[in-house]
């Protein structure tokens, strides 16, 4: 087993930037032209004169090779090798052309219009290509790193560089009639959902809604308007027919108010009172209060989950389960809401007949979701005790210097991960955030059960600096507990995904990886 710090080197090498470092090339046979390397190439291998028959080069690699310390094959002509050398970026040209364009630019906003008393701001410009510095024959992609200042910056202040796409002057002025770069994303944001939510309303529109094309597409997030919709289906509440829907809903919401007529009333019984006596005391301490605490709420939550409990009695109420209804709910009274605050909706303005339905299809799905994960919750939680395991090892592969830091300050996975898996990252995060991560948990294959083990991973790795500086058992947890995330949105949630489908691409098909 190779040691610390030869794998520190490796990894190193492997991921630094600089030329020469081992980078995987795919999709070519040999590795892209870097003129930062080949720069010589350029400059001493002469122009060969255009004659009507195309001279043979016989000496191409002997050039290349006195040229260069690489052994790459480059036996083309001047012009493919010109061509290449455009599809590489010269750091310092760009860095010296973008400079210079931000010091043009505030030369001109600092001189005052004499032509009128008020003048008209001068349009900003969009991402200029850069031209390479006289004398400096190297060319450069049309791909800008240059920085449109705001107004409120001053010309003195250090300038970060961003990369953007150079657009023709003529196309800028022409999108969305303005030149303001965050008016020109917000205008593309909007025209991307309104995109993303025609095609989502295409699919369930159809007599058969393709199930596979559908969770391909709310991979990425479901538009709120079909949420509702696509959480039934995806949770295999409702068929993909659309002609058997409007039956099977009537059908299942009859059969929950039947286990309501028949279950609810012996919720007193002396052999059930101690399961109802914890869901009455579990409900409000749930969150969020503003939802929960609504009497109407708290009714139909106690229903919901006393009936569970009943029918299920190999697990029975555990606490934890009660977190699962709050998204499924929040998601379906959404849809007779304008409220945009998912934590604050009032169900008083909603008519009793729909919160009927609504209860029993939070129901129906919310016991889908568990039918999959109902190890979590039976005698001594089996199914959570596993998963704590195996994330436990994942980590100690992914990041091994996180995974010492924790066991040296005797910090063990189950005093903090427990609840990851027991409530599925719901105290830990924002409800909002939630509903984003559940649309992808229901279009993953086993998401609740297996996909979750890897954001769980993601999730604690991403705090990977915070949980290094701390150098106390009790800060260590303490942190652990409360994550910072009252402030996480779906960008942040994406974030978190992506980082998860790449672990689970990593280590899914080859569990052995992640045993030491």
């Amino acid at each position: 087993m190779a040691s610390d710090g030869a794998r520190k080197q490796f990894w190193k090498r492997s991921n630094s930037k600089v030329p020469g470092s081992i980078q995987h090339v795919y999709g070519a046979q040999h590795p892209p032209f870097d003129p930062l390397l080949h720069g010589t190439l350029l400059k001493s291998t002469p122009k060969v004169p255009t004659t009507p028959v195309k001279a043979k080069r016989v000496s191409t690699f002997q050039e290349f090779e006195s040229n260069t310390s690489d052994a790459w094959d480059a036996g083309e002509d001047d012009d493919e090798l010109l061509a290449m050398a455009t599809e590489s970026l010269n750091s310092e040209v760009v860095m010296e052309t973008a400079h210079r364009v931000l010091r043009n630019h505030s030369q001109r906003q600092s001189q005052p219009s004499q032509k009128t008393t008020e003048p008209e701001p001068e349009p900003q410009p969009i991402a200029e290509p850069p031209v390479a510095p006289s004398g400096d024959l190297r060319l450069v992609k049309s791909v800008s790193e240059s920085h449109t200042p705001c107004p409120s910056e001053s010309t003195g202040d250090t300038v970060p560089l961003q990369r953007s796409q150079s657009l023709p002057h003529s196309a800028t002025v022409t999108l969305s009639g303005t030149s303001d770069p965050h008016a020109l994303a917000d205008s593309a944001l909007s025209k991307r959902e309104t995109s993303r939510l025609d095609k989502f309303k295409q699919l369930l529109a159809g007599p058969n809604t393709d199930l596979e094309e559908l969770r391909k597409l709310s991979w990425s997030g479901i538009p709120k308007p079909v949420r509702p919709m696509t959480w039934k289906l995806l949770s295999g509440y409702l068929p993909a027919n659309v002609d058997r829907r409007p039956a099977t809903l009537q059908r299942k919401q009859k059969e929950y108010f039947a286990f309501i007529e028949h279950y609810y009333s012996s919720r007193n019984d002396e052999v059930h009172q101690d399961t109802y006596r914890q869901i009455h005391i579990d409900i409000p301490r749930m969150s969020p209060e503003a939802l929960i605490l609504q009497p109407k709420v708290t009714e139909i939550f106690e229903r919901i989950l006393f009936i569970w409990a009943i029918r299920h009695p190999a697990s029975g109420y555990v606490q934890g389960i009660n977190d699962l209804v709050t998204p499924f709910f929040v998601v379906f009274i959404c849809e007779y809401t304008d409220r945009e605050d998912v934590d604050k909706v009032d169900v008083s303005s909603v008519p009793a007949e729909v919160l009927r339905n609504i209860e029993a299809d939070t129901y129906w799905c919310m016991s889908k979701l568990l039918d999959g994960i109902q190890d979590n919750y039976t005698f001594a939680q089996p199914g959570i005790q596993m998963k704590v395991k195996m994330l436990e090892e994942l980590v100690s592969r992914i990041d091994e210097r996180v995974h010492r830091h924790l066991d040296g300050h005797e910090v063990r996975y189950l005093q903090f991960a427990f609840r990851w898996m027991n409530n599925l990252l719901m105290r830990e995060l924002p409800l909002r955030c939630t509903i984003r991560l559940w649309d992808t948990y229901q279009s993953e294959p086993e998401g609740f059960s297996h996909f979750h083990l890897y954001v769980c991973a993601a999730f604690l790795v991403r705090w990977r600096r915070e949980i290094l500086e701390e150098r106390d058992f009790q800060e260590l947890l303490l942190f652990l507990q409360n994550l910072p995330t009252a402030r996480w949105d779906d960008q942040d949630v994406s974030l978190l995904l992506a980082e998860a489908y790449r672990l689970k691409f990593a280590f899914a098909d080859a569990p052995n990886h992640y045993k030491k």
